[in-house]
């Protein structure tokens, strides 16, 4: 997610990636590859309530495709109109899901009933 891109590539880069995240399809194709491709990532970050799980599923998936930074998909979101967001949103959505369900049968130390929160239980 920390890749760079130099100066003279960042423009083609903004285009692609305006053209990946505005495209439903595919960005959420790659939201699940990279959540099922990345365990330790998402097992770090997606327990964490305190960020925000679409935006990160989507930078994951942006820089696992195409090793684009997380500033080159926070630009290209802003180009994206409502709609396109909104799909986006609901592919990131569906990865979450699944990424749960997938991790809640790994791990039954997940607790039940917490909503989007999704915070381990912690065996002291």
């Amino acid at each position: 997610m920390y890749n760079t891109t130099y100066k003279s590539d960042e423009f083609e880069a903004l285009k692609k990636a305006i053209d990946f995240t505005g495209n439903y399809v595919e960005y959420g194709q790659a939201m699940i590859e990279v959540v099922i491709a990345w365990p330790n990532t998402m097992i770090h970050h997606l327990s964490n309530a305190n960020i925000g799980h679409r935006s990160f599923i989507g930078h994951c998936a942006c820089c696992y495709k195409f090793k684009w930074p997380e500033y080159i998909v926070c630009k290209a979101w802003k180009m994206l109109d409502n709609e396109q967001r909104w799909e986006a949103n609901k592919q990131a959505d569906n990865a979450l899901k699944y990424w749960l369900n997938e991790y809640s049968k790994k791990n039954r130390n997940v607790r039940k009933n917490m909503g989007r929160q999704m915070l381990l239980q912690w065996h002291s």
